[in-house]
């Protein structure tokens, strides 16, 4: 029986992952690089920022500075960022315990969540791959968010957006729900997809 549903944040919770990739074309704009928020969103998603940064300033000879970088997202979502369309519903039809389990920092995850009205969902039970020290496709995040929340991790659902947060689930051991709203193919196993926030608590009713 499912008795804890963990979140990740990004893409899931929060429609961010166009205003991250957003500010990173922004940034490397100002450096004369030329790449599209699209095609930095197709090739990066649910990537380590310190992995992409690494690759890029490989790619193009370059030295990005994290702080200006994470500067423009602020600025970004609060101006512009919305929740995914229905999770204010989904999330209070889902009697379950919750908590978010992101790879992003503390405050970005604060900031997301106080920004579209969510936070109240979650209270403090927000855990950052940046206070855990372990990143996604590692399960490490996963299972210390469930022994955090007081649950085994056959009883916590986790619902994801990216294949490296779907991989981490899954070694977990943990039902791994994955939001396709693109309904793209999911080449994991023993994952379930859907495609409307909507639809989410119907896997949980008891």
């Amino acid at each position: 029986m499912i008795k804890c549903v963990i979140f990740d944040c990004d893409g899931t919770l929060v429609d961010s992952e166009y205003l991250c990739n957003l500010a990173l074309e922004i940034n490397l704009a100002q450096l004369d690089i030329q790449e599209s928020a699209i095609s930095l969103m197709e090739r990066y998603r649910g990537w380590k920022l310190s992995k992409i940064f690494d690759e890029i300033e490989t790619i193009h000879k370059v030295k990005l500075d994290e702080s200006i970088y994470r500067s423009l997202v602020a600025e970004l979502f609060d101006r512009e960022l919305k929740p995914i369309e229905g999770v204010n519903e989904a999330l209070s039809k889902i009697q379950q315990v919750k908590c978010v389990a992101s790879s992003a920092p503390l405050a970005k995850i604060e900031q997301a969540l106080r920004v579209t009205n969510l936070s109240s969902f979650f209270g403090s039970h927000i855990f950052s791959s940046y206070i855990v020290k372990s990143w996604k496709p590692d399960p490490h995040l996963f299972l210390y968010a469930a022994q955090a929340m007081n649950f085994h991790p056959e009883e916590c659902a986790v619902i994801e957006d990216s294949e490296v947060g779907l991989i981490a689930a899954t070694k977990a051991g943990m039902p791994t729900y994955f939001f396709n709203p693109q309904n793209l193919e999911c080449k994991i196993n023993n994952v379930i997809s859907f495609d409307r926030m909507i639809e989410l608590p119907s896997f949980f009713y008891t």
